[in-house]
């Protein structure tokens, strides 16, 4: 059921690091992001893959990772995801994405999810040392950068209480995300 993939693809931040995702698989999971929609169909999705050791371990040190768990620093090593899709926009191909970054990754993970694999979405990057690493020309706009795993971790949802948003884990390690109720995010109209 669409439904329990959805739920089940959560924001994982530690990964079975050992457990790897082979580049074969990263070209399936972009391929549904290529047959998704497109705003005006301009297509201008462009990615890079990275499922080898050195590069991974540079792209991870470019990342933040969970700015409501303000001592937790990211994944130990061991926990770090196995492979990354940097997701950029080619200005030459077009001057605006829209929505397609959202259409793309959502395609991306749920693919993953379906596959047994997880990630998380990081817009919190430092893009000018990543431009460097990758050697990217100016045509290129980073926007997000996609960690994919196996998950390490047990997410939780549960429901929103008094206004905090604020994810958190327990002393167990379990990470609980509260979510607004149907009714609240629904509004009546006369």
């Amino acid at each position: 059921m669409l439904k329990d993939l959805i739920l089940k693809n959560r924001s994982y931040r530690r990964f079975y690091q050992s457990e790897k995702i082979s580049p074969n698989q990263l070209r399936e999971w972009i391929d549904l992001a290529r047959n998704s929609a497109s705003a005006r169909n301009a297509q201008s999705m462009k990615y890079i893959l990275s499922t080898k050791e050195p590069l991974n371990a540079k792209i991870f040190e470019q990342l933040a990772w969970a700015g409501y768990l303000t001592t937790w620093k990211g994944p130990e090593e061991g926990e770090r995801p196995s492979a990354y899709i940097i997701l950029l926009h080619d200005t030459l191909l077009s001057g605006n994405y829209f929505c397609d970054d959202g259409i793309a990754m959502q395609s991306i993970l749920l693919g993953a999810t379906e596959a047994g694999f997880g990630g998380c979405i990081i817009h919190s990057v430092n893009r000018n040392k990543l431009r460097e690493i990758l050697e990217l020309t100016e045509q290129y706009e980073i926007l997000y950068v996609l960690a994919l795993g196996k998950p390490k971790e047990t997410v939780v949802l549960e429901e929103l209480k008094g206004d905090d948003i604020k994810y958190w884990r327990d002393e167990n390690q379990v990470h609980h995300v509260p979510k607004r109720a149907l009714d609240e995010i629904i509004l009546e109209v006369k």
